[in-house]
């Protein structure tokens, strides 16, 4: 089996969050827990995936702290911490990403709605320190030696 390139101590930011949660059932976990998923069983309902990936998962993001476990009689519960209820904006990105990239127009698809008012949310733009919004031909990475 080959071995997984590890990134936690790479000086890229981007490459350290992959590292964390760069693949893909960590992130539907995640997106569940928003969901209100807290049980091994229901990760797994929602998910298809199986046991034994899921167990690993699910230890990683708790190894991470963006999950915590609980208590919950003769089991527990997964929640999730500040640290990956900060993981919001990352979901809600790749959510309008995947609406505006990966239906047709008249394809069905669900929808994240504002509790309040049972509207969708407004498409998330990155702004600059001044409030404008830049693309990515107005940033540069600036690297620490």
């Amino acid at each position: 089996m080959v071995e997984r390139t590890r990134f936690d101590e790479a000086d890229c930011p981007v490459a350290r969050s992959v590292d964390a949660v760069g693949d893909w059932w960590s992130l539907l976990i995640v997106r569940d827990a928003f969901d209100g998923s807290r049980r091994f069983g229901e990760f797994q309902r929602s998910l298809g995936v199986a046991k034994n990936i899921l167990s690993a998962r699910l230890k990683s993001l708790v190894d991470h702290g963006i999950l915590r476990t609980k208590p919950a009689g003769a089991h527990h519960e997964y929640l999730l911490t500040p640290k990956g209820e900060a993981l919001f904006p990352v979901i809600v990105a790749l959510r309008q990403w995947g609406e505006s990239f990966t239906f047709t127009p008249d394809e069905p698809h669900s929808q994240l709605l504002d509790r309040r008012n049972h509207k969708p949310l407004r498409p998330l733009k990155v702004l600059a320190s001044d409030g404008r919004p830049v693309k990515p031909a107005d940033t540069v990475v600036h690297k620490l030696t």
